[in-house]
């Protein structure tokens, strides 16, 4: 049997289609393309079937990617979700978290705070998600778990130095609350659960009941 030349092998070789060089960047640029495009498919999976019932399969289709994919940027559909809870929910409550220093009365940071909530959150994807979360977190303890750590517990917090400052400077008079600052952001969550479950019956006015849950614990605004 006739072995292949020297020159034989060198024009197999010359007639391989050229191998493009790709920048890094422009491969690193792709790869984050292609995340995104899966967190984006995840959250439409996550938000239409639920957590329990969504398959990486259906996420891959919808990003248009194999589902090998996926695993080279998530471990497992937890891991997915917990960066689409980093993505679209955290920014948000760092953002309103990050208060401005209080020269103005403390039921107005908490207005402010809250209103953001509602405008941020209410008849948003990241309502959708809240309620998710609300629904099936206690099936996934760890989703759970995550959520509270990274978006509950920031929030919390925030709203207990609120609190604190509103009893030392006089405008709260239930010193109590600071134990239980969950109270301040109640109408929010309500309003949030409310909006997919029952505004076609009865439709809430988020802001307005906002209004009168710090009245109950301020005191009525008064006007001049």
């Amino acid at each position: 049997m006739r072995k292949p030349t020297k020159l034989t092998n060198e024009s197999a070789q010359s007639a391989k289609p050229p191998q493009e060089d790709v920048p890094a960047s422009n491969r690193a640029t792709r790869a984050q393309e292609r995340r995104a495009a899966i967190v984006d498919a995840a959250m439409e999976e996550f938000i239409a079937r639920g957590f329990a019932a969504t398959r990486l399969d259906d996420i891959a289709k919808r990003a248009g990617v194999a589902k090998g994919t996926i695993y080279l940027h998530f471990k497992d559909k937890e891991s997915m979700f917990e960066e689409l809870v980093r993505i679209v929910i955290v920014p948000v409550v760092t953002k309103l978290t990050a208060l401005p220093p209080p020269t103005g009365s403390v039921r107005e940071l908490v207005e402010a705070f809250a209103g953001n909530f509602l405008k941020e959150v209410i008849g948003t994807r990241r309502g959708d998600l809240v309620r998710l979360i609300v629904a099936e977190g206690p099936r996934f303890p760890a989703v759970a778990d995550f959520y509270y750590r990274e978006v509950v517990s920031r929030g919390i917090a925030a709203m207990r130095a609120l609190i604190e400052l509103g009893i030392a400077r006089g405008e709260i008079r239930e010193k109590d609350l600071a134990r239980y600052p969950q109270i301040l952001v109640a109408p929010a969550m309500i309003a949030v659960i409310w909006q997919s479950l029952f505004a076609r019956h009865a439709p809430l006015d988020a802001q307005e009941m906002l209004r009168v849950h710090l009245d109950l614990i301020f005191g009525e605004r008064r006007t001049t």
